[in-house]
């Protein structure tokens, strides 16, 4: 595989967000979930994809090579995505991952630049049922309670023990996932306190999801929590040029264990979409 490069933008309040890129052709941005970063989260797709695309692989402000802010916000990250863009020559597809999932969605809708997107299992808190609510909920409140108490380690643990299935926990451990993603604990507690707070669009919305005219695949695990299937009807639902397609045998973690699989559908995808050449 080609020698990695990387880039730089500065968002709209001075934070400068950072990726490494990989392969040629097409671009693709790839925006990783709430655990880790750009790379963590996407580096065993790489070698399914680099040969026909070029994988941006930015991390959100904080993490990676992205410098930092304290207002993590959903509205600074879709900033940060736009002005990332922005950074690219010509259009580009949009890859999310869970939390990544949902500003790739909102940034659809703001931007011209996106001439397609794949949303990985994006979380809409809004449909989980309470059962759903209490695991989440219970693997936020024991992170916490572990990060206070200084294990780290422990903490991301607690957290992804919430939508990861056993399996899913053994394969991110075994490599190496959790140890790495740690240090991003603070910054996780942060953020999940902002996304809480915040009363802006998010893409829940069906006024969001109507406006995104560039065509979306919404992927979940056959094996995910119900609320992911319905996150994904939900975005169908709403999207004028949207499709769902399950990955069998996956759970919420598919960028972790099913890396071929997810390159795959995401490769097929983009290759039968033909780019809109429109910029804001």
């Amino acid at each position: 595989m080609k020698k990695p490069g990387t880039h730089y933008v500065t968002s709209p309040d001075g934070v400068t967000i950072g990726a490494t890129v990989h392969g040629r052709g097409r671009p693709l941005v790839f925006l990783h979930g709430g655990i880790g970063d750009g790379d963590l989260d996407w580096n065993r797709l790489l070698e399914h994809l680099t040969g026909r695309f070029t994988c941006h692989l930015p991390s959100m402000r904080g993490r990676g090579l992205s410098g930092d802010h304290p207002d993590l916000g959903p509205g600074r990250q879709v900033d940060d995505v736009l002005a990332y863009l922005g950074g690219i020559e010509g259009p580009a597809g949009l890859v999310g991952w869970s939390a990544g999932a949902n500003l790739a969605l909102v940034a659809a809708a703001r931007s011209g630049a996106v001439d397609a997107v794949v949303a990985v299992e994006p979380p809409m808190r809004g449909l989980m049922d309470e059962r759903e609510q209490a695991v989440i909920g219970e693997a936020v409140a024991r992170m916490g309670e572990l990060a206070a108490a200084g294990d780290l380690g422990a903490a991301v643990r607690a957290f992804a023990g919430g939508p990861f299935t056993a399996g899913e926990m053994a394969v991110a451990e075994d490599a190496g996932y959790f140890e790495a993603a740690s240090r991003y604990v603070p910054h996780l507690l942060t953020m999940l306190r902002q996304v809480g707070a915040y009363r802006g669009p998010t893409a829940e919305g069906p006024a969001v999801l109507g406006a995104i005219s560039a065509p979306v695949l919404v992927v979940h695990g056959s094996a995910t929590m119900p609320f992911y299937r319905a996150g994904a009807r939900h975005v169908a639902g709403h999207v004028p040029r949207a499709r769902v397609r399950e990955l069998p045998g996956a759970g919420h973690a598919s960028p972790l264990t099913h890396p071929e699989a997810l390159a795959r559908t995401i490769a097929e995808f983009f290759a039968a979409e033909s780019p809109i050449h429109l910029r804001d």
